[in-house]
């Protein structure tokens, strides 16, 4: 293979890159943006993930920049602690059974380090405006005029692919009634909070909400109504914390933001010589963690069938599609449906028998954390 293209310089589309670099491919990203994103946005890591960064030779350095989870927690917004499920359940089926908490922007510096160390090039400023397939490859040519002709192109460009849209893909699904806000805090947690994990899903049929623990702060998931302004809801934001648990004082948050959530899956994921990675093809509601990992899993599976140039690469194609349907969707929003429950009685009773049940909590778990998905 001549050379790829990859649009996005996010960690899917770095990832799909160094895939191929690593492979022998000439690869060239183009980014957008000026520079790398510095947003925190994903910040878990779950077991199949961090098997592909290894074999990408970047975990080590992950490693070295977050902290392991090897335990999440359910919760009651008004009960405490429901259920504590060790991810130690894993261990026969990966060599990481645990989740590492980390910023996907500390992740994305290191493998572009490895991708321009094997080869590979990114191109800032390069947004993509034109993508024609032609004579077995493509022509891109971005909003400044370059043109890049290659023989495949991947589009990791994110849920507003412009790549996407350029070939006229339907992205269908749904758009959630509320919008998600994170607050990033440095208040301890721990403290405020005795005997909480490094990851919570706290059920209340009012005010569900999410505690994440990163290496730089504690994140808090808040579903906010959709018909309000953003400077309303950030201002009553430190009453909304100070509910959650109250230290005597408004909680120091570091940053906040809202913004909406969609449920959508590209009508397909290959169009010719271009395949669709990430939120380019899918995205989904936070809650679990699995939009930046199944989208890294897109990423080195589609950019392996290239490699392989065996015709493999629909199949591929049509999996990931599949997985994204029948696990990504379905685990994520029912994930939504259970936290926001207006009786949550019965799922509590569920996770604490599954807590008590370890062939039933492994089970639970291999598909949580997408292991699954991939056989």
């Amino acid at each position: 293979m001549r050379r790829v293209l990859v649009a996005g310089a996010g960690p899917v589309g770095l990832t799909a890159a160094l895939t191929l670099a690593r492979g022998g491919v000439p690869v060239t990203v183009l980014e957008a943006g000026p520079g790398l994103a510095a947003e925190s946005r994903a910040s878990t890591f779950h077991p199949p993930t961090l098997e592909m960064l290894a074999g990408l030779g970047v975990l080590p350095e992950l490693m070295a920049l977050g902290l392991v989870a090897r335990t999440f927690q359910y919760r009651d917004r008004r009960g405490g602690a429901i259920a504590t499920l060790d991810m130690g359940a894993l261990a026969a089926d990966t060599p990481y059974p645990y989740r590492v908490q980390c910023e996907q922007s500390k992740l994305t510096p290191i493998l572009m380090e490895h991708l321009v160390r094997h080869g590979g090039e990114v191109l800032f400023g390069s947004a993509v405006r034109e993508v024609l397939p032609r004579g077995g490859g493509v022509l891109v040519t971005t909003a400044g005029g370059a043109r890049f002709a290659a023989d495949r192109l991947i589009a990791a460009d994110g849920a507003h692919s412009a790549v996407r849209r350029a070939l006229g893909i339907p992205f269908e699904g749904i758009t959630y009634p509320e919008r998600f806000l994170v607050a990033s805090t440095d208040e301890d947690l721990d403290g405020l909070l005795p005997g909480i994990a490094s990851i919570n899903y706290v059920f209340d049929p009012e005010e569900w909400l999410v505690l994440l623990r990163t290496p730089d702060h504690w994140r808090v998931l808040l579903p906010t109504p959709g018909g309000t302004s953003d400077e309303a809801e950030l201002a009553r934001l430190a009453g909304r914390l100070r509910a959650v648990a109250d230290p005597g004082r408004d909680w120091k948050v570091a940053h906040a933001s809202l913004y909406r959530v969609h449920q959508r899956v590209a009508a397909r994921f290959r169009h010719g010589p271009v395949l669709l990675a990430g939120d380019a093809a899918h995205v989904n509601n936070p809650l679990g963690g699995l939009g930046m990992n199944s989208g890294i899993h897109d990423a080195v599976l589609l950019a392996g069938a290239l490699l392989q140039d065996s015709g493999a690469v629909d199949a591929v194609a049509a999996r990931r599609r599949e997985v994204a349907l029948q696990h990504v969707r379905a685990i994520s929003h029912g994930n939504w449906e259970k936290l926001r429950s207006a009786d949550p009685a019965a799922h509590h009773a569920e996770l604490r028998a599954l807590a008590a049940d370890p062939e039933a909590a492994r089970a639970h778990l291999l598909r949580a954390c997408l292991i699954t998905s991939l056989g």
